[in-house]
């Protein structure tokens, strides 16, 4: 039995996701958005405040990340289409290039992470994330994690 197509803004999300984790800078990036475009980071453990990134931000960032991160990976487990919107839950894990925020290079972070993209004419026109991080400290003994069975 065949799969049914997917929603074409589900396609264009889940491609978009590739690139972001090639490392797709500039125009392989850009060609994502709408000029228009507004990204949504909600608080987490890596942006407490949250950050609010326009195009230019958008790839700007994507520039800083090459240098912080060397490896990056989503998961897509779940995704819905309803007209224009797109939610989806994905997995990241990303490997540091180099030590950061206590952190030595190679260690690997995940978070599991709902993403909300508008589109527009097949452009991204706003992005909404709600990423959770696992735990960012350098010892994950089940003493430091937290044992259930204690």
């Amino acid at each position: 039995m065949t799969e049914p197509p997917l929603h074409p803004n589900v396609e264009m999300a889940i491609h978009y996701h590739e690139a972001v984790a090639r490392g797709a800078v500039g125009e392989e990036l850009a060609c994502f958005f709408a000029e228009e475009v507004e990204q949504q980071e909600f608080p987490n453990a890596l942006f407490p405040e949250g950050v609010r990134r326009d195009l230019a931000d958008v790839l700007r960032s994507a520039e800083r990340g090459r240098g912080i991160i060397n490896r990056q990976r989503f998961e897509t487990h779940n995704a819905i289409a309803v007209g224009d919107q797109v939610a989806m839950e994905v997995t990241w894990t990303g490997t540091l290039a180099a030590p950061a925020g206590g952190l030595p290079e190679g260690h690997v972070l995940r978070a599991h992470i709902a993403v909300f993209l508008e589109f527009r004419a097949g452009k991204i026109v706003a992005q909404r994330n709600y990423d959770c991080y696992e735990r960012l400290e350098q010892d994950q003994s089940p003493a430091r994690q937290g044992r259930a069975d204690s």
